[in-house]
């Protein structure tokens, strides 16, 4: 492909051919990424071409994505999720210029449908028989989503305790789910070995290197949806690291086609018992392994496979990271339903409780326009949900029941 000038290592910046390599650096073994001829795409890709292109979904940003065209990609609509104003919520911390982006409301219902979008659609064009990836769910029961119709089969490697419902969902779609006694970790080493066995096309996130080109979609729709005001500030749950430093990746490769001005702020937010990406942009260091434990299982994570570009991106970017407490995170999920009507997964509800805890400490200016990336719908993990709300109330099919009822709710009258 023309427009793909290398794959360029993050870690030691040696350049590779397509060809070259599939997965990792030849000299370091680092990851790897898209770098595009921007001079090209230029001609091909701009303001004028993206207002007049209706297509609503992430394939209106063909040329700047990793695929010589359009034939394999997946049926259903990714991509083009909602931008919501969420100005009361916003409020409540002094932050009224508040967008949500529901990602949720991807075919799988995760923001990953983004990355497999592209993976499934490489896999199929080099006429890959099986495909595979480890995950904690959502990769998982989004790559099973997108593959289900398809003629190419499908395992997945998954955590012992994956929330029941992202297992159900892989099983429908017809994968084959090893589950696997031990973390993510755990399962990301024993899928590694088994592509490496049996030559399986392998997705997992932070190894293949077009999983990001997926997930920098999501900036290319801020722009847009925005009306090309970029935000001062963006939110996003981090675990291995990939989409936010997607998201970086797509606001920059906008700017280098002169499509936007100016750059957001990023905001890392990371579960405490899961935040080696905070401590090494605090720190200066490399990324060192922490315990993962979180019931946030989306951005569970012991050492993040793409935690260097993480680093780099908030770097860059003039951002920071916080971390915040699984208690925060499940209070975080009510809050966010009732102020702006987004049900969120505990990964996806995190990036309102780290925006929270950034107003606290100042680091969130009044005047400020801030999205908040909601990664995956609260129906993947109902149990979570159902800790951070009452009980609902019983009674039997009486009028004078529902009476005593009513006269305790303090409702309006």
């Amino acid at each position: 492909m023309k427009k793909i000038k290398t794959l360029q290592c993050i870690h030691c910046g040696k350049d590779h051919k397509l060809s070259e390599t599939e997965y990792n650096c030849t000299a370091c073994g680092g990851n790897l990424q898209v770098i595009y001829d921007y001079n090209l795409i230029k001609k091909r890709l701009n303001y004028e071409v993206l207002q007049e292109n209706w297509d609503r979904s992430i394939w209106r940003y063909a040329e700047l994505l990793p695929l010589p065209n359009l034939k394999h990609v997946p049926p259903v609509q990714i991509g083009w999720t909602p931008l919501y104003r969420a100005e009361k919520l916003g409020q409540t911390i002094n932050v009224p210029n508040l967008f949500v982006k529901d990602d949720g409301r991807n075919p799988s219902a995760s923001f990953k449908d983004r990355a497999n979008a592209i993976v499934v659609a490489r896999a199929m064009d080099q006429k890959e028989k099986v495909i595979t990836t480890a995950s904690t769910g959502n990769a998982a029961s989004s790559l099973a989503c997108l593959t289900g119709n398809l003629d190419i089969s499908t395992v997945i490697f998954m955590p012992e305790n994956a929330p029941p419902a992202k297992i159900a969902q892989v099983l429908v779609f017809g994968a084959t789910v090893i589950l696997v006694k031990g973390n993510y970790d755990d399962a990301f080493d024993l899928c590694l070995k088994a592509s490496r066995e049996y030559g399986w096309y392998n997705r997992s996130t932070g190894y293949n290197p077009f999983t990001r080109e997926g997930k920098k979609t999501c900036a290319f729709e801020i722009c847009e949806q925005m009306k090309w005001e970029v935000p001062d500030k963006v939110v996003v749950p981090v675990g291995d690291g990939n989409i936010i430093s997607g998201i970086w990746k797509g606001f920059v490769e906008f700017q280098n086609l002169d499509i936007i001005e100016k750059l957001p702020q990023l905001v890392a937010v990371q579960a405490e018992g899961s935040d080696a990406v905070k401590r090494a942009c605090e720190s200066g260091s490399d990324i060192q392994a922490v315990s993962g434990k979180t019931l946030a299982d989306s951005i569970s994570v012991c050492v993040p496979r793409d935690g260097q570009a993480a680093v780099s991106a908030i770097k860059d970017s003039g951002g920071f990271a916080v971390s915040v407490t699984d208690e925060e995170i499940i209070a975080a999920i009510p809050e966010l339903a009732r102020g702006s009507n987004v049900f969120a997964e505990p990964a996806g509800a995190s990036s309102w409780a780290g925006l929270k805890k950034a107003a606290a400490q100042g680091l969130v200016r009044e005047n400020e326009s801030v999205v908040l990336l909601v990664t995956g719908s609260g129906l993947k993990d109902v149990g979570a949900a159902m800790k951070s709300v009452g009980k609902p109330h019983v009674i039997k099919p009486d009028l004078g029941e529902l009476k005593k009822l009513v006269a305790g709710l303090k409702l309006p009258a």
